[in-house]
């Protein structure tokens, strides 16, 4: 299981600098089709997303992003839409705090 981050150059550049090998540079007009293709690699367990792309995301590819339990998408940025409590317990179905 791998960590993919998606998104602008300089975003994915840091995700590089520390390791992460799945990463996917990004302009706004390719930004879905290569979420997409993240979405559907068996090898990533957790996509990183900044949160100001992910708004820019269609509405149906949001809510894909949502619902789906693998990988486990993190949106790191200023603000985030759920808690990684939330996102862990959506994953495994156990919520590991209580």
């Amino acid at each position: 299981m791998e960590i993919a981050a998606v998104g602008r150059d300089d975003f994915v550049q840091g995700f590089k600098l520390v390791g992460v090998r799945k990463t996917a540079s990004a302009t706004k007009e390719d930004l879905e089709a290569k979420v997409a293709r993240m979405l559907e690699d068996p090898a990533v367990g957790i996509l990183v997303l900044d949160t100001g792309d992910v708004q820019r995301l269609s509405h149906a590819m949001r809510r894909r992003l949502e619902t789906v339990a693998r990988p486990v998408v993190i949106a790191v940025g200023s603000t985030e839409s759920e808690d990684l409590r939330t996102k862990i317990r959506r994953a495994i179905g156990v919520d590991l705090f209580k």
